[in-house]
Protein backbone atom coordinates (compact mmCIF):
# COMPACT_ATOMS: atom_id res chain seq x y z
CA UNK A 1 0.00 0.00 0.00
CA UNK A 2 1.17 3.39 -0.90
CA UNK A 3 1.66 6.18 1.70
CA UNK A 4 -1.44 8.20 -0.93
CA UNK A 5 -3.47 4.89 -0.47
CA UNK A 6 -3.05 4.92 3.74
CA UNK A 7 -3.46 8.42 4.44
CA UNK A 8 -6.68 8.62 1.75
CA UNK A 9 -7.97 5.26 4.42
CA UNK A 10 -7.43 7.32 7.45
CA UNK A 11 -8.53 10.07 5.99
CA UNK A 12 -11.74 8.75 5.42
CA UNK A 13 -12.27 7.31 8.74
CA UNK A 14 -10.93 10.15 10.82
CA UNK A 15 -11.48 14.06 9.04
CA UNK A 16 -12.99 16.81 10.23
CA UNK A 17 -16.23 18.03 9.28
CA UNK A 18 -15.46 21.01 7.72
CA UNK A 19 -18.12 23.02 5.83
CA UNK A 20 -16.29 23.80 2.59
CA UNK A 21 -15.40 20.16 3.03
CA UNK A 22 -19.18 19.23 1.60
CA UNK A 23 -19.44 17.72 -1.55
CA UNK A 24 -21.16 20.21 -4.24
CA UNK A 25 -19.61 23.00 -2.20
CA UNK A 26 -18.80 26.13 -5.14
CA UNK A 27 -15.37 26.94 -5.81
CA UNK A 28 -16.01 30.50 -4.53
CA UNK A 29 -16.68 28.98 -1.39
CA UNK A 30 -13.26 27.10 -1.25
CA UNK A 31 -11.59 30.19 -1.97
CA UNK A 32 -12.84 32.07 0.42
CA UNK A 33 -12.25 29.16 3.11
CA UNK A 34 -8.54 29.02 2.00
CA UNK A 35 -7.94 33.04 2.23
CA UNK A 36 -9.94 32.62 5.73
CA UNK A 37 -7.57 29.99 6.78
CA UNK A 38 -4.15 31.46 6.22
CA UNK A 39 -2.91 31.97 9.97
CA UNK A 40 -6.07 31.18 11.25
CA UNK A 41 -7.68 28.30 13.11
CA UNK A 42 -10.82 26.11 11.81
CA UNK A 43 -12.48 27.51 15.17
CA UNK A 44 -12.59 30.52 14.61
CA UNK A 45 -13.00 30.37 10.77
CA UNK A 46 -15.97 28.69 10.35
CA UNK A 47 -18.55 30.90 11.90
CA UNK A 48 -17.11 33.72 9.61
CA UNK A 49 -17.20 31.34 6.52
CA UNK A 50 -20.79 30.86 7.01
CA UNK A 51 -21.59 34.88 7.60
CA UNK A 52 -19.88 35.33 4.57
CA UNK A 53 -21.37 33.09 2.39
CA UNK A 54 -24.95 34.01 3.47
CA UNK A 55 -24.28 37.53 2.59
CA UNK A 56 -22.08 36.62 -0.78
CA UNK A 57 -22.78 33.29 -1.99
CA UNK A 58 -21.53 34.24 -5.46
CA UNK A 59 -18.36 36.63 -6.32
CA UNK A 60 -20.70 38.96 -8.53
CA UNK A 61 -22.48 39.89 -5.21
CA UNK A 62 -19.12 40.92 -3.30
CA UNK A 63 -17.97 42.66 -6.20
CA UNK A 64 -21.52 44.93 -6.03
CA UNK A 65 -20.96 45.82 -2.42
CA UNK A 66 -17.54 48.68 -1.72
CA UNK A 67 -14.56 46.98 -0.37
CA UNK A 68 -15.31 48.81 3.48
CA UNK A 69 -17.90 46.19 3.39
CA UNK A 70 -15.47 43.45 2.71
CA UNK A 71 -13.05 44.89 5.76
CA UNK A 72 -16.67 45.07 7.81
CA UNK A 73 -17.55 41.54 7.75
CA UNK A 74 -13.74 40.08 8.43
CA UNK A 75 -14.44 41.63 12.05
CA UNK A 76 -11.30 40.44 14.07
CA UNK A 77 -10.33 37.71 11.90
CA UNK A 78 -7.35 39.05 11.85
CA UNK A 79 -4.82 40.12 9.08
CA UNK A 80 -7.75 41.94 6.96
CA UNK A 81 -5.98 42.66 4.10
CA UNK A 82 -7.27 39.19 3.24
CA UNK A 83 -10.61 41.02 2.87
CA UNK A 84 -9.47 43.68 0.35
CA UNK A 85 -7.91 40.58 -1.69
CA UNK A 86 -10.99 38.50 -1.21
CA UNK A 87 -12.83 41.75 -3.02
CA UNK A 88 -10.29 42.77 -5.33
CA UNK A 89 -10.45 38.89 -6.70
CA UNK A 90 -14.27 39.18 -6.82
CA UNK A 91 -13.86 42.24 -8.76
CA UNK A 92 -11.79 40.22 -11.22
CA UNK A 93 -13.59 37.01 -11.67
CA UNK A 94 -16.96 39.11 -12.59
CA UNK A 95 -14.64 41.28 -14.91
CA UNK A 96 -12.76 38.92 -16.48
CA UNK A 97 -14.51 35.24 -15.75
CA UNK A 98 -18.30 36.65 -15.69
CA UNK A 99 -18.66 35.49 -12.10
CA UNK A 100 -16.91 32.47 -12.39
CA UNK A 101 -13.97 31.03 -10.06
CA UNK A 102 -11.63 29.93 -13.39
CA UNK A 103 -10.70 26.06 -13.29
CA UNK A 104 -7.04 26.65 -15.32
CA UNK A 105 -4.51 26.99 -13.08
CA UNK A 106 -2.60 29.92 -14.69
CA UNK A 107 -6.01 31.64 -14.30
CA UNK A 108 -6.29 31.06 -10.97
CA UNK A 109 -2.39 32.44 -10.46
CA UNK A 110 -3.57 35.68 -12.58
CA UNK A 111 -5.97 36.55 -9.95
CA UNK A 112 -5.14 39.47 -6.78
CA UNK A 113 -3.42 38.38 -3.92
CA UNK A 114 -3.65 34.70 -5.07
CA UNK A 115 -0.59 32.71 -4.75
CA UNK A 116 0.85 29.57 -5.66
CA UNK A 117 -0.76 27.46 -2.75
CA UNK A 118 -4.01 29.25 -2.75
CA UNK A 119 -4.49 28.46 -6.44
CA UNK A 120 -3.32 25.00 -6.28
CA UNK A 121 -6.00 24.32 -3.63
CA UNK A 122 -8.67 25.96 -5.42
CA UNK A 123 -8.37 23.72 -8.61
CA UNK A 124 -7.87 20.71 -6.24
CA UNK A 125 -10.24 21.19 -3.80
CA UNK A 126 -12.93 22.25 -5.47
CA UNK A 127 -12.18 21.13 -8.84
CA UNK A 128 -10.42 18.14 -8.60
CA UNK A 129 -7.28 18.44 -10.56
CA UNK A 130 -3.81 16.41 -9.73
CA UNK A 131 -1.52 19.50 -8.50
CA UNK A 132 0.62 19.23 -5.25
CA UNK A 133 -0.89 21.48 -2.84
CA UNK A 134 1.62 22.08 0.07
CA UNK A 135 1.40 23.84 3.33
CA UNK A 136 3.14 23.55 6.74
CA UNK A 137 1.09 20.71 7.55
CA UNK A 138 1.81 18.73 4.01
CA UNK A 139 5.51 20.04 4.06
CA UNK A 140 5.91 18.62 7.90
CA UNK A 141 4.13 15.04 7.16
CA UNK A 142 6.62 14.29 4.22
CA UNK A 143 9.90 15.65 5.69
CA UNK A 144 9.20 13.08 8.47
CA UNK A 145 7.97 10.61 6.79
CA UNK A 146 10.18 10.08 3.40
CA UNK A 147 12.76 12.76 4.17
CA UNK A 148 13.13 11.59 8.45
CA UNK A 149 13.84 15.18 9.22
CA UNK A 150 11.83 16.33 12.06
CA UNK A 151 10.65 19.35 10.35
CA UNK A 152 10.21 21.31 7.01
CA UNK A 153 11.64 24.68 6.16
CA UNK A 154 9.99 27.97 6.35
CA UNK A 155 8.86 28.03 2.95
CA UNK A 156 7.64 25.86 0.44
CA UNK A 157 10.42 25.02 -2.40
CA UNK A 158 10.34 23.54 -5.83
CA UNK A 159 11.50 20.88 -3.70
CA UNK A 160 8.65 20.13 -1.97
CA UNK A 161 5.95 20.61 -4.47
CA UNK A 162 8.18 17.94 -6.11
CA UNK A 163 8.31 15.44 -3.06
CA UNK A 164 4.84 15.59 -2.98
CA UNK A 165 3.72 14.94 -6.52
CA UNK A 166 5.61 11.94 -6.78
CA UNK A 167 3.47 10.64 -3.64
CA UNK A 168 -0.07 11.36 -5.54
CA UNK A 169 -1.90 9.44 -7.73
CA UNK A 170 -1.71 9.62 -11.37
CA UNK A 171 -6.12 9.54 -11.37
CA UNK A 172 -6.94 13.51 -10.79
CA UNK A 173 -9.79 12.73 -8.05
CA UNK A 174 -7.81 10.68 -6.04
CA UNK A 175 -4.66 12.72 -6.15
CA UNK A 176 -7.02 15.79 -4.26
CA UNK A 177 -8.45 13.28 -1.91
CA UNK A 178 -4.62 12.37 -1.34
CA UNK A 179 -3.92 16.12 -0.92
CA UNK A 180 -6.27 17.05 1.55
CA UNK A 181 -5.73 14.08 3.68
CA UNK A 182 -1.91 14.63 3.82
CA UNK A 183 -2.99 18.29 4.93
CA UNK A 184 -5.36 16.92 7.46
CA UNK A 185 -2.99 14.15 8.77
CA UNK A 186 -0.39 17.09 9.20
CA UNK A 187 -3.07 18.98 11.17
CA UNK A 188 -4.61 16.73 13.48
CA UNK A 189 -1.83 13.92 14.45
CA UNK A 190 1.54 14.61 12.65
CA UNK A 191 1.55 17.99 14.61
CA UNK A 192 4.72 20.18 15.15
CA UNK A 193 5.13 19.70 18.89
CA UNK A 194 3.07 16.99 20.25
CA UNK A 195 2.51 14.41 17.11
CA UNK A 196 0.46 11.04 17.70
CA UNK A 197 2.75 8.64 16.14
CA UNK A 198 0.60 5.67 17.43
CA UNK A 199 -2.41 7.20 15.84
CA UNK A 200 -0.40 7.70 12.88
CA UNK A 201 -1.39 5.36 9.22
CA UNK A 202 2.37 6.09 8.37
CA UNK A 203 4.20 4.52 12.24
CA UNK A 204 5.39 1.38 10.74
CA UNK A 205 7.17 3.21 7.75
CA UNK A 206 7.53 6.75 8.72
CA UNK A 207 11.49 7.59 8.44
CA UNK A 208 11.65 9.81 11.19
CA UNK A 209 9.95 7.28 13.81
CA UNK A 210 12.03 4.81 12.83
CA UNK A 211 15.43 6.82 13.05
CA UNK A 212 14.24 7.52 16.78
CA UNK A 213 12.18 10.55 15.89
CA UNK A 214 15.23 12.92 16.89
CA UNK A 215 14.49 16.68 17.81
CA UNK A 216 14.90 19.89 15.47
CA UNK A 217 18.62 20.84 15.42
CA UNK A 218 17.94 24.36 15.73
CA UNK A 219 15.82 26.18 18.03
CA UNK A 220 11.99 25.84 18.25
CA UNK A 221 9.92 28.38 16.04
CA UNK A 222 7.52 30.29 18.48
CA UNK A 223 4.04 31.66 17.65
CA UNK A 224 4.66 35.60 17.87
CA UNK A 225 3.08 37.43 20.62
CA UNK A 226 -0.22 39.92 19.99
CA UNK A 227 -0.48 42.12 23.13
CA UNK A 228 0.88 45.29 22.83
CA UNK A 229 2.38 44.33 19.09
CA UNK A 230 1.45 47.33 16.20
CA UNK A 231 -1.18 44.57 14.84
CA UNK A 232 -2.99 45.21 18.28
CA UNK A 233 -2.97 48.52 17.39
CA UNK A 234 -4.31 47.98 14.00
CA UNK A 235 -7.06 46.37 15.02
CA UNK A 236 -8.36 48.70 17.84
CA UNK A 237 -8.12 51.20 15.16
CA UNK A 238 -9.72 49.21 12.46
CA UNK A 239 -12.70 48.29 15.20
CA UNK A 240 -13.72 51.62 15.73
CA UNK A 241 -13.93 52.41 11.98
CA UNK A 242 -15.69 49.45 11.16
CA UNK A 243 -18.55 50.33 13.38
CA UNK A 244 -18.89 54.12 12.87
CA UNK A 245 -21.43 55.58 10.81
CA UNK A 246 -19.84 58.33 9.37
CA UNK A 247 -16.42 59.53 9.15
CA UNK A 248 -14.13 59.30 12.16
CA UNK A 249 -11.97 62.65 13.66
CA UNK A 250 -8.90 61.59 14.46
CA UNK A 251 -9.66 62.46 18.38
CA UNK A 252 -11.84 58.66 18.32
CA UNK A 253 -8.95 57.27 17.34
CA UNK A 254 -6.45 58.95 19.43
CA UNK A 255 -8.77 57.44 22.08
CA UNK A 256 -7.90 53.76 21.40
CA UNK A 257 -4.21 53.85 22.45
CA UNK A 258 -2.34 56.01 24.61
CA UNK A 259 1.44 55.23 22.74
CA UNK A 260 1.12 58.11 20.17
CA UNK A 261 4.26 56.85 18.24
CA UNK A 262 2.92 53.50 18.06
CA UNK A 263 -1.03 54.93 16.80
CA UNK A 264 0.38 56.92 14.00
CA UNK A 265 2.19 53.98 12.82
CA UNK A 266 -0.44 51.36 13.04
CA UNK A 267 -2.65 54.02 11.11
CA UNK A 268 -0.20 55.34 8.76
CA UNK A 269 0.19 51.58 8.10
CA UNK A 270 -3.70 51.28 7.65
CA UNK A 271 -3.38 53.38 4.84
CA UNK A 272 -0.65 52.26 3.12
CA UNK A 273 -2.04 49.08 2.64
CA UNK A 274 -5.27 50.60 1.56
CA UNK A 275 -7.94 49.97 4.21
CA UNK A 276 -8.07 53.31 5.57
CA UNK A 277 -8.65 56.25 3.25
CA UNK A 278 -8.17 60.03 4.95
CA UNK A 279 -10.64 62.05 3.65
CA UNK A 280 -8.73 65.31 4.53
CA UNK A 281 -5.78 67.10 3.24
CA UNK A 282 -4.53 67.63 6.72
CA UNK A 283 -5.58 63.34 7.65
CA UNK A 284 -8.05 64.57 10.26
CA UNK A 285 -11.37 62.69 9.30
CA UNK A 286 -10.46 58.66 8.00
CA UNK A 287 -12.62 56.20 6.98
CA UNK A 288 -12.31 52.25 5.65
CA UNK A 289 -11.44 51.38 2.01
CA UNK A 290 -14.50 52.87 -0.18
CA UNK A 291 -16.30 54.45 2.04
CA UNK A 292 -17.37 58.21 0.94
CA UNK A 293 -19.55 60.97 0.96
CA UNK A 294 -22.40 60.98 0.29
CA UNK A 295 -23.24 58.35 1.85
CA UNK A 296 -22.16 59.99 5.22
CA UNK A 297 -24.04 62.67 7.57
CA UNK A 298 -21.85 65.85 7.53
CA UNK A 299 -19.94 65.80 10.78
CA UNK A 300 -20.94 68.80 12.94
Amino acid sequence: MTLADSVIKWYDANARDLPWRVPGTSAWAVLVSEVMLQQTPVVRVTPAWHAWMTRWPEPATLAEDPPSEAIRMWGRLGYPRRAMRLHACAVAIVERHGGRVPDDLEQLLALPGVGMYTARAVATFAYGQRHPVVDTNVRRVVSRAVAGDPDAGPTTTTADLAAMAELLPIEPARAARASIAFMELGALVCTARSPRCPECPFETVCAWRRSGAPAPAGPTRRPQKYAGTDRQVRGLLLEVLRHATGPVPRQRLDAVWADEVQRARALSGLVTDGLVEPLDWDAERFVLAGDHPPRFPALD
